[in-house]
């Protein structure tokens, strides 16, 4: 009885061990959210602004870059590069501390936001100033802010970039 009884404790001591120090799913550090409509699947830990003059707003008051997304809900692209973000640990975590985050399914007034055209997923960076960084792309020379699930390194390479332009020129 009491050897069954340690090799069982044996057993749950190894699996939570193994599991210990692999990042999965991110959960903000004041603990787990309820999930957001506003999210539509981007990341439904994170706290989504409703409307681009929201985002701006939290921007300016917070400090912080907005990273805008643009999408389709029925639209392939759109639906595998949100898979990859919504599971990415790291970039969860960099939208949740250090930028204002919204994702729209429609495109906006401001002629800024689409300078190379009108196509989903389409990813473009604004800082506190509201200035959209054109300077932020992704490796398309036809269409610069599209990014491919084979693109999430050079996405979070973006947004570290975002994140140092912020600091080095405000």
């Amino acid at each position: 009885m009491i050897k069954a009884l340690l090799s069982v404790l044996l057993v749950l001591a190894a699996v939570t061990s193994s599991s210990v120090g692999k990042p999965g799913k991110y959960i903000p550090k004041g603990g787990k959210r309820l999930p957001q409509t506003l999210s539509r699947g981007w990341g439904d830990q994170l706290i989504w602004a409703q409307t681009y003059e929201e985002a701006l707003y939290w921007s300016r008051s917070r400090n912080k870059p907005v990273m805008v997304i643009f999408h389709l809900e029925d639209c392939p692209h759109s639906a595998a590069m949100k898979k990859i973000v919504s599971d990415d640990f790291d970039i969860q975590k960099l939208l949740d501390e250090d930028f204002i985050v919204i994702n729209l399914v429609y495109e906006t007034t401001d002629k800024h936001l689409s300078p190379d055209g009108q196509y989903v997923p389409r990813i473009l960076f604004v800082d506190p100033t509201m200035t959209v960084r054109a300077d932020i792309t992704g490796r398309y020379s036809n269409r610069m802010y599209a990014y491919e699930p084979s693109d999430i390194k050079l996405l979070h390479d973006n947004m570290e970039k975002a994140k140092k332009l912020l600091k080095s020129e405000l």
